[in-house]
C-alpha cells in the first residue's frame, strides 16, 4: 500500500491513498493484523513507537487516526467545548457547559401536585431540597416524592427550549 502522511498534532490532516484504497479497507485490515503489525502500523502513522498496551487498543486508536487523518480531525468548535469541560471537570465546579439550561435560579420553587398532595422543591445552587432534604438531581426529589424512577424535569413540567436558528 502506498499512502503519504502530513503528521501534526492538535490539525486537520489528511492521508492521501492512492486509488483503490479506501479507509474502510484500512481498517478492516487492521482486524488482520498480528500485534507486531499494528505495532509497526502505529510508528508509521504516529512516528513514534506504539504504547506497551492491549491489541483491542491499539486496534481502536489506530482505526481514529486513519479516519482523523483521512477525514479530517474534530472542528475547532468542538474542541472549545471539549476544552471547557476538561476545564469545568478539573476545576469541579460546574459551569457553561455542564449547567443544564432548564435549571431555575437557586431559591426557586417547584410546585406539583401528588395524589392530590401539593409537594414543593427548592432549587438550591447545588441541587434540590424537598422537605429539608438534599437531592442531587431533580430526578431524586422526583422519585422520592413518586416512590417511582421519574425524569426530573418532566415530572415538574419542564419542557425543552426550542432551538433558535441563526
Amino acid at each position: 500500500m502506498t499512502k503519504t502522511t502530513i503528521k501534526t498534532v492538535g490539525k486537520r490532516t489528511s492521508l492521501g491513498y492512492t486509488q483503490g484504497h479506501s479507509v474502510l479497507a484500512e481498517l478492516v485490515a487492521l482486524k488482520a493484523m498480528s500485534v507486531p503489525e499494528l505495532r509497526e502500523k502505529w510508528a508509521a502513522i504516529f512516528d513514534a513507537p506504539a504504547p506497551n498496551t492491549s491489541r483491542q487498543n491499539l486496534e481502536l486508536r489506530l482505526g481514529y487516526r486513519i479516519q482523523e487523518l483521512a477525514l479530517g480531525g474534530i472542528g475547532r468548535d468542538v474542541r472549545r467545548t471539549l476544552d471547557a469541560l476538561a476545564a469545568e471537570v478539573a476545576s469541579g465546579e460546574p459551569g457553561q457547559v455542564m449547567t443544564d439550561p432548564r435549571r431555575p435560579l437557586p431559591g426557586t420553587k417547584l410546585v406539583r401536585e401528588w395524589n392530590g398532595v401539593e409537594h414543593t422543591v427548592t432549587v438550591l445552587t447545588k441541587g434540590f431540597e424537598w422537605q429539608g432534604r438534599r437531592y442531587k438531581s431533580l430526578s431524586g426529589a422526583a422519585r422520592a416524592i413518586t416512590g417511582a424512577n421519574w425524569n426530573g424535569w418532566k415530572f415538574f413540567g419542564f419542557t425543552p427550549r426550542p432551538r433558535i436558528s441563526k
